[in-house]
């Protein structure tokens, strides 16, 4: 009988985290936007179950089963494309009447 190789483990990178706000700050969990591998190569950008388009806008709803091709094709990408969306997006993000700019600037103007 011919003896089966041991599998080898693999790693993989599943999620980022995107955020003008540096790591030290209190509110970048608020904040902060998620890039999430969906498989496929194709990568979400999404916040507090809301996710966002080619277009640049936030559309709630990030269940794959609850939306069709077309609504697919419009809020998954590759990577690269993923990661730049979020960064653009970044500091825009608004939370209580406040963008994530208003939030850094705070922050850097806290002695």
């Amino acid at each position: 009988m011919t003896q089966q190789p041991e599998p080898v483990a693999t790693c993989q990178a599943t999620e980022y985290e995107v955020s003008i706000l540096l790591e030290g700050d209190i509110n970048r969990s608020v904040f902060t936007i998620t890039v999430q591998y969906r498989g496929d190569g194709r990568w979400a950008v999404t916040r507090n179950g809301s996710c966002l388009g080619a277009d640049g806008e936030w559309e709630f709803g990030i269940k794959e089963y609850d939306r069709g091709d077309a609504w697919l094709a419009a809020h998954r990408f590759d990577l690269d494309t993923a990661l730049r969306l979020a960064r653009q997006a970044a500091p825009h993000v608004v939370v209580n009447g406040h963008t994530a700019m208003d939030a850094y600037r705070r922050f850097l103007a806290t002695p």
